[in-house]
């Protein structure tokens, strides 16, 4: 019996060594991965289309049904922070969002979607915003804890109990999409007052409902049915054809997301041009050349690159400093303990 447990746990210390090296090669063989995303076909099974042609911001409610039912189905997943936070060393600030938990205006620790309202040409648009899920996450590829994923059904998540909060996702997100709330996170239990500064938080598209083959709690409670998700090709398809039958003889763009930062697993479809919504996006919010946009409140430029495919170097500079090569090797293993845990090995 001994001598079985004994094999039991070189086992699992071999297997979780495996994962250890293989985090180590992902972040080494990302470079050049990144550099040809371009030149590949995302091999993602879903993705999401927001018609801004019917959605109407829920006017009749209080709280748009997407946002509501995206708190309630969110709930036991937003931060708990403890009650003295500890401040971002050497600043004496950090971000709480605790006590603004019904905050449904832009995106938070605690609300992982809101509705844009607009004018544009005298007409209402309404924008659901969130996470766009890029097909080359720049978050992903330069988080230095590698706590960050994308799974097969294209949903980019944070493990936020392995998140420092250092927000670099928030930093390389073209649209500055995750959030940070401190006070919780391990942080807490290893250097509060030296590193990162809480966990970030954002849209994970409900990957737990997609990896069961059920909707995302938005589309379900979507009253217009502006919000579908599906499989990926059908999507872009129907997009397509939307964005066709709304530009019509018309200048301007109207599909939103299939290019940007290299493509995503969003795209939106809008009977006014994106390069509309843009403008009433920098009057509303004062958006400047500066200042293109505030946290928590993405913009909608058209013209977004993924950097992260072009600069070899940065990513390099991220991946492999070894502080953060050390630390992401430690977290490595403890998530491989977990998910053995999970898994009953």
């Amino acid at each position: 019996m001994e001598e079985t447990n004994q094999n039991n746990q070189t086992n699992t210390s071999r297997r979780n060594f495996l994962k250890f090296l293989g985090v180590a090669s992902v972040s080494a063989v990302s470079v050049n991965a990144a550099q040809s995303t371009d030149s590949k076909q995302p091999q993602y099974k879903m993705a999401s289309i927001i018609d801004l042609g019917l959605c109407d911001g829920c006017r009749d409610r209080e709280i748009p049904a997407c946002v509501e039912a995206c708190k309630a189905k969110n709930t036991t997943n937003f931060p708990e922070p403890i009650a003295e936070i500890p401040y971002y060393f050497p600043r004496k600030v950090y971000e709480d969002y605790s006590k603004d938990r019904a905050n449904t205006k832009r995106l938070t620790p605690y609300n992982w979607t809101y509705v844009e309202s607009l004018k544009v040409e005298d007409r209402d648009i309404y924008v659901p915003r969130r996470c766009m899920h890029c097909d080359d996450p720049t978050c992903q590829k330069l988080c230095p804890f590698g706590v960050i994923s994308k799974d097969s059904n294209g949903a980019v998540k944070i493990d936020d109990e392995y998140c420092f909060g250092g927000a670099k996702c928030r930093d390389v997100c073209p649209w500055g999409i995750p959030q940070r709330q401190a006070g919780v996170g391990i942080y807490l239990k290893i250097a509060p007052k030296l590193a990162g500064g809480g966990a970030m938080y954002k849209c994970d598209s409900c990957a737990d409902l997609l990896a069961k083959n059920q909707k995302p709690a938005c589309e379900v409670q979507c009253p217009k049915k502006a919000i579908i998700f599906g499989d990926r090709e059908e999507i872009l398809t129907k997009a397509k054809a939307l964005q066709k039958a709304y530009k019509g003889d018309k200048e301007g763009t109207y599909i939103y997301g299939d290019t940007q930062n290299g493509g995503t697993s969003t795209f939106y479809v809008s009977p006014v041009s994106f390069e509309q919504i843009q403008e009433s996006l920098n009057k509303k919010h004062n958006f400047t050349q500066e200042q293109p946009q505030k946290m928590g409140i993405p913009h909608m430029n058209l013209a977004i690159k993924n950097f992260v495919s072009e600069d070899s170097a940065l990513i390099k500079s991220v991946l492999l400093a070894p502080v953060a090569g050390v630390i992401a090797g430690g977290i490595a293993v403890a998530m491989a303990n977990r998910t053995d845990k999970k898994e009953g090995k």
